[in-house]
């Protein structure tokens, strides 16, 4: 009898119904699952991001098991020994994967002569995506998202947009209400097992943050349970709010389903089509189902297909020349006065999570003004986030926060004052700062390095339509000496831990 093959499972791919995992079963395939060490240990991962990774893994070759698998989880140095090792001991007919999720993780496949199979983890495969950009240079995510609307019928009534609209956005950027975080319902939480936390601790990673506390869930049955509890509770809340800040609310009305779909323990056609069901049963409004649903087939899947179009050298752009290094209040080095920023460093270590607003116009938002390195802070984003991955970061960072691909992603860099953060958060009540001053030393560290950027770069911008008038308004400004030295004292400041 010939030996069985083996799938080759990797840590983001963690659902029975992925990629060749699809056929597979227990006569014809083993399962191999490695755990390296020097992935481990190659960065100072968040506590519950490594927790969240290591322990799903775990638990699904536990389901697989059940199914009557035999799985291979190999601890091993590398991911290559790990397989060797696998090899070594099963000698299966021949080893086959479901096509990784990174450019890396391909490549190593590549070099191993891994038999690879066409992904479904995602909507949109970037064969697919290629075909439809055919030979257009530029792109918008509006066009890209109308498109999937189309093709998979989504929110269409025939040949139309349900609710008469394609976008409703402009319904969904309300200011925080002032009832406060008494209106959305907290996350479902699961329960943490020892053992996990026991083995985790046994691979000698170095961590930061808060332990694992069962806000993030490890099986795919509590990634069904969070994924009933919003689109029944939270989904008919989410659109109005969905850009808003609390200081004293980390979740709101978002979903926080992120962690789980980039694992595969749910997949964003069910999310889509449970979001879908329950505005067509009247019981979520037009607004909230579009603008989450926008999120999973426009948004995600359009940033992880300029992913494969883009990368590797994509990571490596710094079009703004930004050289700063990461200041030491991102990384727990310093503590910072700015209540926005404090609030949500904060947010991060206790779940290693907060939500777009406060990733794109606080934290990418002062690293952009600032001109911290892309790299840097690409780094520091994928080791504190729990859903982070690189097709994640790479172009949100690279593209969408810090502008450092120069307008390939986004057509203006969104850089903004302290009057963004007053109007959409109550972050600035009982700050030390002051949001409407732009010099003096209780100026609002965001005021002041708003301006400074522009005029910084004013050559660069002017040219832009979708940013030329703040550029002319700082161009006119009559304190424009003061704004460039307490724009130089705050940078001080900010690379010093001491603001």
């Amino acid at each position: 009898m010939a030996a069985p093959d083996t799938v080759w499972v990797f840590g983001d791919q963690l659902n029975r119904t992925i990629g060749v995992l699809a056929g597979a079963t227990p006569d014809s395939h083993r399962v191999l699952m490695v755990i390296a060490r020097n992935k481990v240990t190659s960065r100072r991962w968040h506590a519950q991001r490594l927790h969240l990774i290591v322990t799903a893994m775990r638990r699904f070759a536990d389901e697989l098991r059940d199914d009557g698998f035999d799985v291979d989880v190999r601890v091993a140095d590398t991911m290559v020994t790990g397989l060797h090792e696998h090899v070594t001991a099963h000698a299966p007919g021949k080893v086959v994967a479901t096509e990784p999720n990174s450019v890396a993780a391909r490549a190593l496949l590549h070099r191993l002569g891994v038999d690879t199979v066409r992904s479904t983890q995602f909507i949109c495969h970037p064969d697919d995506f290629a075909a439809w950009l055919g030979e257009r240079t530029k792109v918008k995510m509006e066009d890209f998202y109308r498109w999937q609307r189309r093709r998979l019928d989504v929110l269409m009534d025939g040949d139309e947009p349900a609710g008469g609209e394609w976008n409703f956005d402009a319904d969904n950027r309300q200011r925080p209400p002032k009832d406060g975080h008494d209106r959305w319902p907290a996350p479902v939480r699961y329960a943490v097992r020892a053992e996990d936390v026991a083995f985790v601790d046994s691979l000698g990673a170095d961590t930061f943050g808060a332990p694992p506390d069962g806000t993030w869930p490890t099986t795919r049955a509590e990634a069904l349970q969070r994924l009933d509890q919003f689109i029944d509770d939270v989904l008919p809340l989410f659109g109005p709010h969905e850009d808003a800040m609390l200081a004293d609310n980390w979740h709101l009305a978002h979903s926080a389903l992120s962690p789980a779909l980039n694992l595969g323990l749910l997949l964003p056609g069910e999310v889509v089509r449970r979001a879908e069901a329950a505005y067509r049963a009247g019981r979520v409004p037009i607004a909230s189902a579009e603008g989450f649903i926008r999120q999973i087939i426009g948004w995600r899947e359009y940033v992880w297909n300029l992913y494969w179009k883009w990368m590797p050298d994509y990571a490596q752009l710094n079009a703004l020349d930004a050289q700063m290094p990461l200041p030491p209040l991102f990384d727990g080095r310093a503590a910072t006065s700015m209540r926005c920023v404090a609030g949500i460093i904060d947010d991060i270590d206790a779940r290693g999570w907060v939500h777009h607003i406060p990733r794109l116009m606080v934290l990418g938002n002062l690293a952009l003004i600032a001109g911290v390195n892309p790299q840097r802070f690409t780094d520091w984003m994928w080791e504190s986030f729990v859903d982070a991955a690189e097709w994640v970061m790479v172009p949100n960072v690279i593209g969408m926060s810090l502008h450092a691909d120069g307008g390939m992603m986004a057509t203006k860099p969104y850089a903004a004052g302290g009057a963004y953060i007053d109007r959409m958060s109550n972050y600035c009540k009982g700050c030390r700062y002051d949001r409407t001053k732009r010099v003096g030393d209780d100026a609002c560290p965001f005021t002041t390095l708003y301006w400074d950027f522009l005029l910084r770069h004013e050559e660069r911008f002017s040219r832009n339509p979708r940013i030329a008038t703040q550029v002319r308004a700082a161009r006119k400004l009559d304190d424009i000496p003061a704004i460039r030295r307490r724009g130089a004292d705050v940078l001080h400041k900010l690379a010093a831990g001491d603001l």
